[in-house]
């Protein structure tokens, strides 16, 4: 078995032997694996141990804080994520291999062809262009641009479809708990809101396409398009999709020729020799505050041109993707998870009246009014019938309206 643990250097894998282990064996493990000494651990399941600051903010976080608490009674399993705090600096020892040449061994032609991994420009993206919904683009753009004024990072997951000749339509943008700061963005993934977010996207009719997220001011004085930690994190959702379309999208505020500043979108997909080399484990994943941040560092030699290396421009990585946009089939007016205001029920009401005019089933169809609704709902069934309601237009059972209506008086 597998479990992911989420800490400030990023998302990591620890083999586990089943859910049976208690909390001072998975202890055990991480320091074995990930080298953090046992006395130095805080785990929780809950992802805002994160922004701890102080010994006093860790110890408020006490769900796996006893030793002998089974992993399956904290509904731990494959795949789940625990998170980790711990304090001081930590190595990562690089990969263990043997060089060629050893003795007794004999190296053909083809064996060093092979050993070799050769970083080239890679000319043509396997999608087409992407497409985004105008009130999602401006919802996003927006709240960067107005309220946080591109000061902190700030990123979401896009929504939409893709079709048979590689063409990505983005529909929605789900924004997960985060911390942004000017140069860093960490992603606290929950994933019991991620299955409603998936059951929404299957009733709607679509699949996570790609990733977004914005750079600061401060960034526009820097000579990169992405920094060496952005294409870290932009490689490893690319390669957790398996979706080879799978887009990356970057905004940013760029001065114009009279002074002022437009926002400005990007599309890249990361090169399939990128997303090869992050899955494989090449990357430096530790980035010194003082390295060069438009270089990329790897743990062996690769082939640059003819020149071997273990830093690489992140341009390599970066294959640019046109931009379109369209009118997509939901609407992007309700409140947004996960911002600086909490959304509740009382948002809900003030919705349905002010689109009273409208048909039952069009007031509701927008994702972040959906996303609200799916916390009172069956996931494996009243979330996707709720959706596809929505996919195709269709009257909304009376009995979904009728909660609905009562969720909002309830407020």
């Amino acid at each position: 078995m597998m479990l992911r643990v989420r800490s400030r250097d990023g998302l990591e894998r620890v083999s586990i032997e089943s859910p049976q282990i208690t909390v001072s064996q998975l202890k055990t493990l991480i320091q074995s694996q990930l080298r953090i000494p046992i006395d130095n651990q805080t785990l929780s399941t809950n992802q805002n141990l994160l922004l701890g600051k102080t010994p006093a903010d860790l110890l408020k976080f006490t769900d796996m804080a006893s030793p002998s608490t089974p992993l399956s009674a904290l509904n731990l399993s494959h795949g789940s994520i625990v998170f980790l705090a711990y304090e001081g600096e930590r190595t990562v020892s690089g990969p263990v291999f043997n060089p060629a040449g050893s003795f007794g061994r004999k190296m053909t032609m083809d064996d060093l062809i092979a050993k070799q991994m050769r970083v080239t420009r890679q000319e043509n993206p396997h999608c087409e262009l992407v497409s985004f919904d105008r009130d999602c683009a401006n919802a996003f753009q927006n709240y960067v641009n107005e309220t946080l004024v591109f000061a902190v990072k700030r990123a979401g997951f896009m929504f939409g479809t893709v079709s048979e000749v590689g063409k990505v339509e983005v529909d929605f943008i789900y924004e997960p708990p985060q911390q942004g700061t000017e140069e860093n963005l960490v992603i606290l993934r929950d994933p019991d809101e991620e299955k409603l977010v998936e059951a929404i996207a299957m009733g709607l009719g679509m699949r996570r396409v790609g990733f977004i997220f914005t750079q600061t001011i401060s960034q526009d004085k820097k000579d990169y398009t992405l920094s060496n930690r952005e294409v870290l994190q932009a490689a490893e959702f690319h390669a957790e999709s398996g979706l080879k379309e799978w887009v990356t999208a970057v905004v940013k505020l760029e001065v114009n020729e009279d002074g002022g500043a437009d926002v400005h979108f990007e599309a890249f997909q990361m090169s399939d020799v990128c997303v090869r080399l992050f899955k494989e484990g090449w990357f430096v994943t530790e980035i010194a505050e003082d390295a060069d941040p438009k270089l990329s560092k790897m743990k062996k030699d690769v082939m640059v041109g003819v020149q071997d290396t273990r830093e690489v421009d992140n341009d390599f990585f970066l294959v640019v993707v046109k931009i379109f946009d369209h009118q997509g089939p939901v609407s992007t007016t309700f409140p947004i998870e996960n911002r600086n205001v909490p959304v509740t029920l009382r948002a809900l009401k003030n919705h349905l009246d002010r689109a009273r005019s409208l048909s039952f089933v069009k007031r509701i169809s927008d994702f972040h009014l959906l996303l609200l609704l799916a916390r009172f709902l069956d996931l494996s069934s009243d979330v996707p019938a709720l959706a596809e309601c929505v996919q195709r237009q269709s009257a909304v059972p009376e009995g979904y309206q009728l909660l609905i209506e009562s969720l909002a008086v309830s407020s």
